[in-house]
């Protein structure tokens, strides 16, 4: 049980996609339910999903906010993803993500639901029926702060382009780091430093490598998640995108064993895609 008294709940469906219930409110990460098929990125790498997700849009019901890391991966917003976005009030991305989308998806409705933040920027969401006693310790709103992260080694931004995590937070509520497509350690300890200790780190994790810039490492393998969750301090660690797509190269065992090594393993959730846990 986290530092909190207030719950949060945490399904995940495969690949990204994690769905976040905490104080009345409802979030969705990276949304892609698109089943098995093909992807051509704008580097040229083609991304191949190998699952369906576990669960589709229709199962969540109303949500309250979408927090998109990036748009520019199917791997992280698919077809169907993208028509879910039409379906949130608030759309939380990059800059440059959010220009994309209200560009190319008028169509579905998204316009000013799309707001693009910039590292350390922040968006406050009332709490539903958040007024005096009602709210947990006094708190009216979760406070959603964007952070920085970096999809692959120093220099690789006009190849993978902008990408954004997340942090939540609010007075009585858990603290939960949502990293997004993040490979650089140096921007989890940004996020300890001005947050930490974290209740619940969302660790993107899986190794992703494609072809692009060489094979680097496009997100945390499964020894830097665990290097993570100990510079967070972080209480439980969910990591989440490391099955689905075949340029995912560890998975759950290796994310075990790494933390494991790291005698960190009491701290480790895994959940199998459709799973959940209240934290």
């Amino acid at each position: 049980m986290s530092a909190s008294s207030v719950p949060l709940a945490i399904q995940v469906t495969g690949g990204p996609t994690a769905v976040l219930r905490i104080a009345g409110l409802c979030l969705v990460t990276d949304p892609t339910f698109d089943g098995p098929g093909q992807y051509e990125s704008p580097s040229g790498a083609v991304l191949t999903k190998t699952a369906p997700a576990a669960a589709d849009a229709a199962a969540i019901g109303p949500v309250d906010a979408v927090l998109l890391s990036h748009d520019q991966h199917a791997d992280n917003l698919d077809h169907s993803g993208r028509a879910f976005l039409a379906t949130a009030p608030l759309v939380l991305t990059t800059p440059s993500g959010a220009e994309r989308l209200r560009g190319a998806d008028t169509r579905a409705g998204l316009g000013d639901a799309v707001r693009g933040l910039e590292p350390w920027d922040t968006v406050e969401l009332p709490l539903p029926g958040a007024s005096g006693q009602d709210a947990p310790q006094g708190a009216q709103t979760l406070t959603i702060t964007a952070v920085p992260a970096r999809h692959g080694p120093e220099g690789c931004e006009p190849l993978t382009g902008e990408v954004v995590g997340f942090v939540l937070a609010g007075p009585g509520l858990p603290t939960v780091y949502v990293s997004g497509d993040n490979a650089w350690l140096g921007a989890t300890r940004q996020v300890a430093e001005r947050f930490g200790p974290i209740d619940t780190a969302l660790l993107f994790a899986g190794a992703a490598r494609t072809g692009t810039l060489d094979g680097a490492l496009l997100t945390l393998d499964s020894a830097q998640s665990a290097d993570a969750a100990e510079i967070l301090g972080a209480r439980r660690v969910v990591p989440v995108h490391y099955n689905s797509w075949k340029h995912f190269t560890e998975g759950a065992d290796q994310l075990r064993e790494a933390f494991e090594r790291a005698c960190l393993g009491d701290r480790l959730v895994l959940l199998a895609p459709g799973e959940s846990a209240e934290l």
